[in-house]
């Protein structure tokens, strides 16, 4: 009788490396935005060790173009653009998580109750209507005007629009699945109806949320820069994207890095939320994996 050698430790170790490569391979999307999302974390979160102060304010050295010293130059009032940048990256980051969790949570909540309750369900539906009737941009304008502006308003003012598009995919995900056989036979066991929810329904919901949070993070990030750039958004002495373009709109063209810079930053932080969305997408959902 032969002997099976045990795996050497090289071996062993080569297996998550060539896993790795399987998943890189088959998944270039997902790995390029969140290879591109995680630098910007990571910059975000690192901001007081390797950006100067954002608010300094230092008129003697106003316009400056990019240089060893100041590698994103400065602006009109002497601020440094690379701190600004830096630090604008924690504000869109923050309200777009924020904008996703927040959605997604309660629009999982109020999704499943629509659709498994039909009597909650036309309540729901119309309200989601209304809402859907509102444009986004004007309502945050408005949440914004009556109250001060704070990262906590911009928050609540850009989550309110993004329910109905979570309400209708949870719902429309609800009314498919409470009609399986798995379903109706937890219902004929006598399994009760919180169960039958968090147990059997709510599973087949999670993996269009995870890409549909990436959407929203997304469009999240571009309309508090929208808001920022009209005035409407974070104040303008909060280091923000939005803020900074506006700011420096009229010396565009004597000073060009005081807007592309923050402008190439926001660009890439949505193109690698929409990356790794697409990518998720793709793997989530069972005959796209098929053919891939």
């Amino acid at each position: 009788m032969t002997a099976i050698p045990a795996p050497t430790a090289a071996a062993t170790s080569a297996r998550p490396l060539a896993r790795f490569g399987r998943f890189a391979r088959r998944n270039p999307t997902v790995l390029l935005g969140a290879a591109i999302l995680i630098f910007f974390l990571g910059v975000a979160i690192a901001a007081p060790l390797i950006a100067g102060d954002p608010m300094l304010k230092l008129p003697t050295r106003r316009l400056q173009p990019p240089s060893p010293e100041l590698w994103f130059g400065t602006d009109h009032l002497g601020q440094d653009v690379f701190a600004r940048t830096v630090y604008g990256a924690r504000v869109s980051l923050i309200v777009g998580f924020s904008v996703a969790a927040i959605s997604i949570l309660v629009g999982l909540v109020i999704g499943l109750f629509a659709g498994y309750y039909r009597w909650f369900d036309n309540i729901v539906m119309r309200l989601m209507d209304g809402l859907m009737a509102i444009p986004a941009i004007l309502l945050a304008i408005a949440m914004v005007a009556l109250n001060q502006g704070s990262i906590a308003i911009v928050v609540a003012a850009i989550a309110i629009p993004e329910l109905p598009r979570v309400v209708r995919l949870v719902r429309s995900i609800v009314l498919s699945v409470r009609e399986l056989p798995f379903v109706e036979a937890a219902i004929a066991c006598g399994a009760r109806t919180p169960r039958i929810l968090l147990r059997h329904i709510t599973p087949s919901t999670i993996a269009p949320l995870v890409v549909q949070a990436t959407y929203i993070c997304a469009s999240a990030i571009l309309v508090e820069a929208s808001l920022s750039f009209l005035g409407a958004g974070v104040p303008p002495e909060v280091p923000s994207w939005g803020n900074m373009i506006a700011s420096s709109r009229l010396y565009l063209a004597r000073a060009p890095w005081t807007i592309f810079c923050p402008a190439i930053a926001l660009a890439l932080v949505v193109l690698a939320v929409n990356l790794l969305g697409d990518g998720l997408r793709d793997r989530l959902d069972p005959r796209l994996s098929r053919r891939l």
